[in-house]
């Protein structure tokens, strides 16, 4: 199908990119700068992302353009800009003015392709500290803005444009309009990357892949591995076989809940209650990535004993998605550590099971619209992101069967709010925090001595950038209230107002 080509130079937006570009239904993949795949007939275009780095750097990424300039259609973002400029003979330099923030399009090439259908000054998205001074002669101007004059341009004979701000940032209006002036005008995609189209190439595929063979899938209760067990069964029905462990570590209730609700969509599914197994290896453990690791191993062990119980069981299917297999990847050489993902990386060798994983080319919200092509109860679909260590990565401290009761309670308390308050569909993940503090009260005029918890709730579209959620305060006091009355062991009850980045949403 017709592709985009989507070279990530370390940028934090680059993910971003990709998400509208899918909006418009068109297929793109992110690859390393330095690692280009091969232009097949199906890319119709590239886009260059942002970057960290200044072009002016000694270490600045350098691609290799002798493939794409001038041959395909390139739209370059930010850095892509200046390096482009740079690389022509023209001059970057540090701005005198950093622009970081929103801005308007003072003048606009109405003659432009790019710049179709942007209005007069537009708001766009600046992030940089390096500004193009000087271009070359056959380089022109599109756009520009009060402090920066090429904000865009365009390279003379050829389909190469280059813009300063970045059009994949929601605050810059039009950006969507131009993103879609690029990869549908100027490159000419077909825009036949739908939800239907995946769906039908995807149960091909994995009927030819897999024929007469069994699968093993571990559901977790979540939307990425319930539509990717889904897909597996409509491709080869009964010889998917599910396992869904009950690590102790779930919501309240969820273990019985949702392993009914699999039953019903007609699965073949295996639940294991393995809480004691758990909690035994995380008995002690306080460090995030030590809990994490420890519950990975743990559930590869309980995993494969049951496993081994499915004669003749050839593959494994995972609900990995696009932003695992990207942030499990780098730019330039390894990058540091912040999670552990859960799903990346591959088996332990003695499982001696291939690996298949239907959604891996997928965003989270494309997921949703797969689920939703599949005909699957907006219940499960709309269920808010879970981790895959469940509540141990929500106590911030050792793991008990005891805490872990709290923060179920809490929990319950909290999703049960919003759903009977009509919010829960309006933010993206909530959860609550034990944190390991704890607070003197008042409780009936006597003094108590109990566990703070803090609430999360944030507002995202795919969880690579998010927004506290501004829940009204009324709500937040009367959850407050419930849960200090009905939870035995906390006496205090926080919001968490931090943002992604320079926050994650997890506290760990």
């Amino acid at each position: 199908m017709d592709t985009i080509i989507i070279l990530d130079f370390g940028s934090q937006y680059t993910q971003l990119i990709a998400r509208k570009v899918r909006e418009l239904d068109t297929y793109c993949e992110i690859h390393p700068y330095n690692k280009l795949p091969e232009l097949t007939p199906d890319v119709k275009g590239v886009i260059f992302s942002g970057s960290p780095y200044s072009c002016n750097a000694a270490d600045a990424p350098v691609p290799d353009l002798a493939a794409v300039k001038g041959k395909l259609p390139l739209l370059a973002i930010c850095y892509g800009a200046q390096y482009l400029a740079k690389w022509g003979g023209g001059k970057v330099q540090q701005s005198k003015i950093r622009e970081y923030g929103r801005a308007n399009l003072q003048y606009i090439d109405r003659s432009s392709k790019l710049m179709r259908g942007v209005g007069d000054g537009s708001q766009v998205w600046m992030s940089h500290g390096d500004t193009i001074e000087i271009v070359p002669d056959n380089y022109h101007c599109i756009c520009s803005t009060e402090n920066v004059k090429y904000a865009g341009y365009k390279i003379a004979g050829e389909d190469t444009y280059a813009i300063q701000f970045h059009p994949e940032v929601h605050h810059s209006v039009d950006g969507l309009a131009i993103l879609r002036n690029f990869v549908v005008d100027i490159c000419g995609c077909d825009q036949g990357w739908t939800a239907a189209s995946f769906v039908d190439t995807t149960v091909r595929e994995l009927k030819e892949k897999l024929g007469n063979d069994k699968v093993i899938l571990g559901l977790s209760g979540g939307v990425d591995s319930s539509v990717a067990a889904m897909l597996l069964h409509r491709a080869i029905g009964s010889n998917l076989h599910c396992i869904f462990v009950d690590n102790g570590l779930l919501r309240k209730n969820e273990f019985a809940s949702v392993l009914e609700s699999y039953h019903d969509m007609g699965l073949n599914v295996k639940g294991v209650d393995a809480k004691e197994r758990f909690y035994k290896v995380l008995a002690g453990v306080s460090d995030p990535e030590a809990k994490r690791k420890a519950i990975g191993k743990t559930f590869i062990d309980v995993f494969d004993a049951e496993a081994a119980l499915v004669k003749d069981a050839k593959w494994l299917a995972q609900g990995t998605i696009y932003p695992d297999v990207i942030e499990s990847s780098s730019v330039k050489g390894p990058s540091v550590t912040i999670k552990s993902h859960h799903n990346v990386g591959g088996l332990p060798a003695y499982m001696q099971l291939k690996l298949v994983e239907p959604l891996r080319l997928l965003f989270k919200d494309e997921v949703r619209k797969v689920g939703r092509q599949l005909q699957m109860r907006q219940e499960l679909l709309g269920r808010h992101p879970f981790p895959g260590p469940g509540l141990a990565i929500r106590i911030l401290s050792d793991v008990t069967p005891e805490k872990v009761r709290i923060l179920q309670d809490v929990d319950d308390i909290f999703i049960r709010g919003l759903r009977e308050n009509h919010l829960y569909d309006k933010v993206w993940q909530a959860g609550a925090m034990l944190l390991p503090v704890r607070s003197v009260g008042v409780m009936g005029d006597e003094r108590t001595y109990e566990s703070v918890v803090s609430l999360r709730a944030v507002e995202s579209v795919d969880g690579m950038t998010a927004d506290w959620a501004h829940l009204p305060y009324d709500f937040l006091a009367k959850i407050s209230n419930e849960i200090i009355n009905r939870v035995k062991g906390v006496n205090r009850v926080v919001y968490d107002i931090s943002s992604k980045p320079p926050a994650t949403i997890e506290w760990e």
